[in-house]
């Protein structure tokens, strides 16, 4: 005889995130759940009160999966580490990019993560005011990335975008400075469309330093921070 393995609110997480990953985030419904994971629909309830719950939940899966900063990382590294983390997480999972911030419930993954890289920026000599512009910035690269490069035309990489810009090419008498910046980029075959991601992520940080500097020393509450942030 074969023993189920009993339902539990992280069985019923896991399963919802399955759901998404085949069929995208609007099918996930208790009884689409359900059948994944080859139960009632009413034995659900026992673990989670309702659909929205179960999305609340689904969105703080998606954070407990990106990598969080360790305490007396720099703040280049907390960014970058974090960033990298969050486009494979997206990209894996691209349903998440219109669950991320916009849950009314947010749990204690999504919590912890924005109070962790929060704490690691103020400690590194942000204010509070630009970190959190910070984050909202890099955020915003993040999402917008990741929902790119989940929605081109094409599989990235093995020369796939020459390909398609050669496809699509318009008439260089018309379009000049397209034809300018697509010879170039092609010139030595060397271009993916991928490398964009840390470019760009480097540019950002490279204005944030100079926020930073010109900012002067860290305000003397941030001095001496603790030795960790809490858990």
């Amino acid at each position: 005889m074969t023993l189920r393995t009993p339902l539990s609110r992280e069985r019923i997480v896991g399963a919802a995130a399955a759901v998404a990953d085949r069929a995208g985030v609007a099918a996930v419904s208790m009884r689409s759940v359900a059948k994944e994971l080859g139960v009632e629909a009413m034995s659900l309830y026992h673990h989670v009160p309702s659909k929205e719950a179960l999305l609340d939940d689904l969105a703080d899966w998606v954070f407990e999966r990106i990598e969080m900063p360790e305490v007396g990382d720099t703040w280049r590294e907390a960014l970058t580490d974090r960033a990298r983390s969050a486009r494979s997480v997206l990209t894996a999972h691209p349903w998440a990019l219109g669950m991320m911030e916009s849950r009314p419930n947010p749990g204690p993954a999504l919590l912890k993560h924005h109070d962790r890289l929060l704490g690691v920026l103020m400690m590194s000599g942000f204010s509070a005011a630009l970190a959190t512009h910070a984050f909202s910035a890099i955020d915003a690269y993040v999402y917008g990335f990741a929902l790119t490069e989940t929605s081109l035309p094409f599989e990235p990489g093995g020369g796939a975008e020459e390909a398609f810009a050669v496809k699509v090419a318009a008439p260089a008498e018309l379009y000049p400075h397209i034809a300018r910046s697509r010879a170039e980029l092609f010139d030595d075959g060397g271009y993916a469309f991928a490398d964009e991601f840390d470019y760009g992520l480097e540019l950002l940080l490279e204005s944030l330093e100079r926020r930073v500097a010109d900012a002067g020393p860290a305000p003397r509450a941030l001095a001496h921070p603790p030795q960790d942030l809490p858990d």
